[in-house]
């Protein structure tokens, strides 16, 4: 973006033609950029940081429960196997 800052017309064009993106689009990234200083309450962006920090803390005690789970499943399918093996060899 800073490679554009002096270019103009033509330059510009072949510029954007290298990278394959269009002029348009670099304005639209300059200008989404140079607005987001600009966003109104911090205590609103502070509160849904938070939020999202809380979700995600409970997305990953979730996750970590459904893998402690995932791993009981798996070991009770294996001794079940194995027992299965003991009673089926003893039984010929």
């Amino acid at each position: 973006m800073q490679q554009t800052y002096g270019l103009l017309g033509e330059d510009l064009n072949t510029w954007c033609r290298a990278r394959g993106v269009f002029a348009h689009q670099l304005e639209q990234w300059k200008t989404d950029f140079c607005s987001q200083g600009d966003s109104g309450d911090p205590r609103g962006e502070a509160r849904a940081l938070r939020a999202l920090k809380v979700e995600k803390q409970s997305l990953e005690r979730e996750l970590l429960r459904k893998d402690k789970a995932l791993a009981e499943a798996a070991a009770l399918l294996v001794l079940q196997k194995k027992f299965r093996a003991l009673l089926g060899g003893e039984v010929e």
